[in-house]
């Protein structure tokens, strides 16, 4: 009788456990949502940096020199404009341009031929064969002069006084800072995309690393687009992992496993390109999915071996385990969900129907408010009060990154694994570019 009541009291229990972890799973958007919004709010007022302020210009006596690496892989519409812009609008003096062509087909090698001869700190290397950007950085890297390498997307400009701005970071007593990454915005906002992303670059993400920076004393990833690298903890580190899809992600996780201290600027602004249409911006999220999960599964063995020797590691080991385990709950309880209802249709159970839109409608409305609250104190945190007029296109990317986050991980989960155990590859493929998608 007595084993009995205790097999019953276990069942009990472990009902209970898995009746909360279902209920946590289903508000897990809206916890997230207000975790951000604290850890934000615990940045702002007790981890913010000095230089996210205030920052002093440096002599040019004194500049360490910096080399501003621009990989490239089919860029030609955007490159000549871009090495434009790095040469003649930095107010910065000690540095060099180093472009990486990695197996153009286009003309960007002709457009870099002919640039080097009229810019003096412009070097170009030739890769013959498209390697990917982390084999790129890997090669320009050894032939980088500079301290301190700025990774420059060949789509993107700095501001004007990013390069002092980014040294004032690493001026700070503390050897550990690794890197230094930049608050992205958006440049091309005339599609309704390009909109909605403005929304997401000038606020969400930005309040995501604060949060990160705050909690975790770390980042889950540099912005790809504009950082700024100590290169000794490059060679730490054994330069960027080619076979991962996402470099930016997994040199964090690298940086991190060995004492580096990854850091925001949101002060710094980067001006990108994003994706106009929604096929290149799927593509772009799924290669995020398949690098999040190729960084998670990596290093779960010895973050669970060593846990105190990789302590920085947890918080962001337990963020990617979540993340991932509600992507596979939602996609499973949304096939579910349609399942029921077409079933319910078929066997006339307009009742039925009727309550499972009702609970559908009742979560989204609370998934919506928690983001629309994260979204306007992300827009007043990051001092961009101006992008308010973008408010109305925030239910936009809301409701778009709820659905299309979750399938691209679930979609990109086993090609990741794949990639972890050894078929991995990094090679790039460039948007298809057309002017139009340069229109701001």
């Amino acid at each position: 009788m007595n084993n009995l009541l205790d097999i019953q009291y276990w069942l009990k229990f472990l009902r209970a456990i898995f009746d909360l972890a279902l209920f946590i799973l289903s508000i897990y958007p809206i916890l997230g949502s207000f975790f951000w919004l604290s850890g934000s709010i615990c940045y702002r007022f007790l981890k913010k940096n000095l230089h996210d302020y205030d920052w002093d210009i440096i002599p040019k006596s004194k500049q360490p020199f910096i080399t501003i690496m621009v990989p490239v892989h089919n860029e030609q519409l955007v490159l000549e404009g871009t090495i434009d812009y790095l040469y003649n609008n930095l107010n910065y003096s000690n540095y060099e341009i180093l472009a990486v062509n990695d197996g153009s087909t286009d003309d960007s090698q002709k457009i870099l031929n002919r640039l080097v001869k009229i810019y003096p700190n412009l070097r170009v290397i030739n890769v013959k064969k498209n390697c990917g950007k982390a084999h790129a950085f890997n090669v320009g890297m050894n032939f980088a002069r500079g301290e301190y390498i700025l990774s420059n997307d060949a789509d993107t400009i700095p501001e004007p006084n990013a390069l002092m701005k980014y040294m004032n970071y690493f001026s700070q007593n503390n050897p550990n800072i690794c890197a230094v990454t930049a608050n992205a915005d958006v440049r091309n906002r005339s599609s309704l995309l390009g909109k909605s992303q403005t929304i997401e670059f000038s606020s969400i993400i930005g309040i995501i690393k604060r949060s990160q920076s705050a909690i975790y004393d770390s980042l889950y990833a540099y912005s790809g687009a504009n950082t700024m690298y100590k290169k000794g903890f490059l060679i730490a580190v054994g330069g960027f992992r080619q076979n991962r899809v996402t470099e930016d992600i997994s040199i964090a996780w690298d940086h991190s496993s060995v004492g580096g201290i990854p850091t925001f600027a949101p002060n710094i602004i980067s001006h990108l390109i994003v994706p106009n249409n929604f096929r290149d911006l799927y593509k772009q999220r799924k290669r995020w999915a398949q690098g999040g999960t190729e960084v998670w599964f990596s290093n779960i063995k010895k973050v669970v071996l060593h846990p105190l020797k990789r302590y920085t590691l947890l918080p962001l080991l337990a963020d990617a385990s979540f993340s991932i385990l509600w992507s596979f709950f939602f996609v499973i309880t949304t096939f579910f969900f349609w399942l029921m209802v077409v079933v319910s249709l078929i066997t006339a159970n307009y009742p039925a129907v009727n309550m499972y839109f009702f609970q559908a409608i009742v979560s989204i409305s609370f998934e919506l408010i928690a983001g629309v609250i994260q979204l306007s104190a992300a827009l007043v945190i990051d001092s961009r009060v101006q992008k308010m007029r973008y408010f109305a296109f925030a239910p936009l990317y809301i409701l778009f990154y709820w659905i299309v986050g979750p399938i691209t991980v679930v979609h990109t989960f086993i090609p990741a694994i794949k990639s972890v155990l050894g078929s991995g590859s990094g090679i790039w493929v460039s948007p298809q570019r057309k002017k139009a998608d340069l229109e701001d």
